[in-house]
């Protein structure tokens, strides 16, 4: 039966202490290489946290798989704008403008992990975060941007 560990950790630092040292120290498994394997795959998301799942596949012969997941949608936003923290106060304060093609970037970023059948959609997804943010778009409020898509009169594509 394939044992599962499912955590977050930073981008690249992973480390064999908490969280993942106590969640895989009983499976017998080597940290340092795992740790080495799952920095090496989540190093493009230094600074972040990232979700992964590891699979052991065989435990006696210690085999095992990583699987990782994308880091959340605020998370990406706040990388392409280069901000360090969200607005709590949006209406008061805005957190950075982000231009379409940055909020597209970050939709296609997520698009498997999201409930969008497509780009529009995914984009629309990631302009209500902008907004729970406190990003505007190309100087607007993302939900006037959101309104605009849906009455077409942006396109997505």
């Amino acid at each position: 039966m394939a044992q599962e560990v499912r955590t977050m950790v930073e981008g690249g630092k992973a480390s064999t202490g908490p969280p993942l040292g106590p969640a895989l120290g009983p499976l017998g498994l080597n940290l340092g290489q795992v740790v080495k394997e799952i920095n090496e795959k989540t190093k493009d998301f230094a600074g972040m946290q990232v979700p992964i799942i590891l699979t052991v596949t065989d435990a006696a012969k210690k085999t095992y798989e990583i699987k990782v997941g994308v880091p959340p949608t605020s998370a990406l936003l706040k990388k392409e704008l280069g901000i360090q923290v969200a607005s709590g106060k949006r209406k008061e304060v805005t957190a950075g403008d982000a231009t379409l093609e940055q909020i597209k970037k970050v939709a296609l970023a997520k698009k498997d992990s999201m409930m969008a059948n497509d780009l529009k959609g995914a984009v629309l997804e990631v302009l209500g975060t902008a907004f729970s943010s406190g990003i505007k778009v190309d100087g607007k409020d993302a939900r006037d941007v959101q309104k605009l898509i849906i009455s077409g009169e942006i396109k997505i594509e």
